[in-house]
């Protein structure tokens, strides 16, 4: 896949600028998970069942390949957004550092407009009343941090 030129909006490792999606992902990583693939699927799958399936695939490998699932967004998400792929390859980053990998993807679309604990469904009404959407497959535009 080619690598997209747009850097990420935070770093890897940015957790200490925000404890509470980093305790999330670290605690209760499945609804970190769900949250981003019901956005990057735009509603197609919900953040429910994509939390499950990060479960049910943890459990039935006692937990050593769920990080394919949470990868798979990755790489979506760089496809969609045109980002950059660094540190080293999204299969390297996320059996890894998954919580930090995950954590990342989290932020890059709450910094993007996204409000994450709301839904596919409700960001688009969000959008609309804020007059930033004429289709329902346009994403937010990036809100740039000072």
């Amino acid at each position: 896949m080619e690598t997209g030129t747009t850097p990420w909006s935070t770093g890897l490792f940015d957790c200490a600028e925000d404890h509470g999606v980093c305790l999330l992902g670290w605690c209760c990583p499945c609804i970190v998970v769900g949250r981003v693939a019901e956005i990057l699927d735009k509603g197609a799958t919900s953040s429910g069942s994509a939390a499950c399936l990060y479960v049910v695939i943890g459990v039935l490998t006692a937990w050593e390949c769920q990080w394919i699932y949470s990868c798979v967004n990755r790489t979506k998400m760089r496809a969609q957004y045109g980002l950059q792929e660094n540190p080293c390859p999204d299969c390297c980053v996320h059996f890894w550092l998954e919580s930090c990998a995950i954590c990342q993807e989290y932020r890059e679309l709450r910094n993007r407009g996204f409000v994450m604990d709301i839904g596919w469904e409700a960001n688009l009404e969000l959008q609309k009343q804020q007059g930033r959407v004429e289709g329902s497959t346009v994403p937010p535009a990036m809100q740039h941090m000072i």
